[in-house]
């Protein structure tokens, strides 16, 4: 029993904590969203790519806001070439992003100092820069969010001000369902018309690197990815040069996945709870074969055969409720350890561990059903007679 409920809490605590960061990392992307990534290619076949295709450029984001009714908004980013990054306390290996001034809410990412990207400096390209959590940690060993503010850093050979320093996120993991994502804790923000015209960039790179386009609330994310696919492919030349990220189909995927686990999951844990329940009903039965002599002057002092059923009962449900408090302890113990040593998210979850406490006792007791109808069977005086 002990194992059985442990398997049951470990398995629905770490369930509730993997549900809770696939919501975590798919708020980052934005349910809402669609997101268009250009490919990486080699440069001979990029050469013969741009014969075709200009590659992701405003023109997609324009054409789509024209004529896809249900695209509301879009936010745009550029991933600039790097060599050097640093301030003047420290250098850096974070990246580089030129992005719109949309980018941080379709992102849900919070400033801890300062503020955004404004329509201003996009307009007049201006050389400012707000940092990722783990960026501005890397540059300003020393200092405090509110401190790193009009500090400076140099990206290449551009001088860029701070105005602005992100929240850390939430969670730890920078991948979900083999899609990359949570790199902003590790970059550097500038507007993206800055890093269009003041960052030097291959010629047959694309104008962006990424497109999210927001779609309105209640439009299918997937038939409005398919508008946005053949949208996109006319304008590329039909070229596979981009691929499409539907957040909300990734969050259906791992709903399915989670679901698959938890029943396998279960399926363990119910056997080990059935496992458990044999044993009670053989201890129950040894005990009665142990106690019949007992059970004899019981039933002959004027004890009934429903007392002596609720007595052994009450004996196994006090067995089950051992085991179950201890197995909640262990289960707890268990998802810990389990959580730390994968990496996994871990939850608590009341409901899991009053599931299978409940559990725990409607087995208990069950098994110990039958030992207790035959201990309640036993003829007095055979029983008085036993060796």
């Amino acid at each position: 029993m002990i194992f059985g409920v442990g398997a049951v809490i470990a398995m629905l605590n770490i369930g509730e904590g993997a549900e809770k960061e696939a919501l975590k990392l798919i708020d980052s992307m934005g349910v809402n969203n669609i997101i268009v990534n250009a490919r990486s290619y080699e440069k001979d076949e990029l050469k013969e790519i741009r014969e075709e295709s200009l590659g992701l450029n405003m023109g997609d984001v324009d054409a789509a806001l024209a004529t896809l009714p249900f695209v509301d908004d879009y936010s745009a980013s550029k991933n600039i070439e790097l060599h050097d990054v640093y301030s003047d306390y420290a250098k850096s290996d974070a990246q580089a992003w030129g992005v719109t001034i949309s980018y941080f809410g379709h992102g849900n990412l919070r400033l801890a100092a300062g503020r955004f990207i404004s329509t201003q400096d996009e307009n007049a390209l201006a050389q400012v820069a707000v940092l990722g959590a783990d960026a501005a940690t890397e540059l300003f060993p020393a200092k405090d969010a509110d401190e790193m503010i009009g500090q400076f850093v140099k990206v290449n050979h551009v001088w860029l001000k701070v105005i602005g320093v992100l929240q850390a996120p939430e969670g730890s993991k920078n991948e979900f369902q083999g899609v990359q994502i949570g790199g902003d804790r590790y970059r550097i923000f500038v507007p993206l018309s800055t890093s269009i015209n003041k960052f030097a960039s291959d010629v047959l790179a694309s104008q962006l690197d990424s497109i999210k386009l927001n779609i309105a609330k209640g439009t299918d994310p997937v038939i409005a990815a398919q508008a946005i696919d053949s949208l996109i492919a006319m304008r590329h030349g039909s070229l596979d040069d981009y691929e499409l990220i539907i957040p909300a189909a990734l969050l259906e995927q791992q709903k399915q996945t989670q679901q698959i686990f938890n029943i396998v999951m279960a399926c363990v844990a119910g056997i080990s709870l059935l496992v458990g329940g044999i044993g009670i009903m053989n201890i129950m039965l040894a005990n009665v074969m142990e106690r019949t002599k007992e059970i004899g002057l019981l039933r002959a002092v004027g004890a009934t055969q429903k007392n002596i059923r609720l007595q052994f009962i009450a004996e196994s449900f006090t067995i089950s409720i051992l085991g179950g408090l201890l197995g909640i302890f262990f289960g707890l113990v268990l998802s810990e350890v389990i959580g730390f040593y994968s990496g996994w998210a871990v939850s608590w979850s009341l409901p899991a561990i009053f599931l299978s406490l409940t559990i725990c006792m409607v087995v208990g007791v069950g098994f110990g059903v039958f030992p207790a109808v035959k201990a309640s069977k036993l003829n007095p005086i055979d029983a008085l007679h036993s060796d």
